[in-house]
């Protein structure tokens, strides 16, 4: 068995059909065992003795929209991807703050990007730290920034096929994890 996170993409707490129960139900109703949920933004931790990703995102995707009524892009990441992201440390000395985000963008796809990092979005208080293995670590200064504008970028540049997460949600994802 291998231990996964599922990250979906825009669940919102306050629509009765994608509330932490209902998730695990239906992660339960896969069959997936020790199922369980981290806060209530579309974190559901599993364990599945299934080792294609894109397999378990496409059963995923399919019984949300058939068991609760949505559609949720659905990002698998197992647990030594998890852990091998944290044990990079890309905000080392940076904390989040009311004054800055530290931010986790998944990509479903993993691709090759034209990027040089550090890169500073658009002469914005945005910086892309880097990419490590299908993910891209940002930094927004709050003093100046909005989160929402920095998304809006990111689906631009690479899709609506992306969910972001706070760093501090990435480490608490690690130790319900583990």
């Amino acid at each position: 068995m291998t231990k996964y996170v599922a990250l979906l993409r825009g669940i919102a707490p306050m629509n009765p059909n994608m509330r932490n129960d209902k998730l695990r139900g239906v992660f339960e109703n896969l069959g997936f065992e020790n199922v369980k949920t981290v806060i209530s933004s579309g974190n559901v931790i599993f364990e599945s003795p299934v080792r294609s990703a894109k397999k378990l995102e496409q059963t995923i995707e399919a019984a949300l929209t058939k068991q609760l009524g949505f559609t949720s892009t659905t990002i698998i990441r197992s647990q030594g991807q998890i852990q091998k992201l944290v044990d990079q440390n890309p905000f080392q000395g940076m904390e989040h703050s009311q004054k800055s985000s530290l931010n986790v963008t998944f990509l479903k796809k993993k691709r090759k990007i034209d990027i040089k990092f550090p890169y500073n979005v658009d002469n914005r208080d945005y910086t892309l730290l880097g990419m490590y293995d299908g993910a891209i670590c940002s930094v927004i200064d709050l003093t100046s920034a909005k989160t929402p504008d920095l998304m809006v970028w990111l689906e631009k540049k690479f899709g609506k096929e992306i969910t972001t997460r706070t760093w501090k949600t990435v480490e608490r994802i690690l130790k319900a994890i583990e």
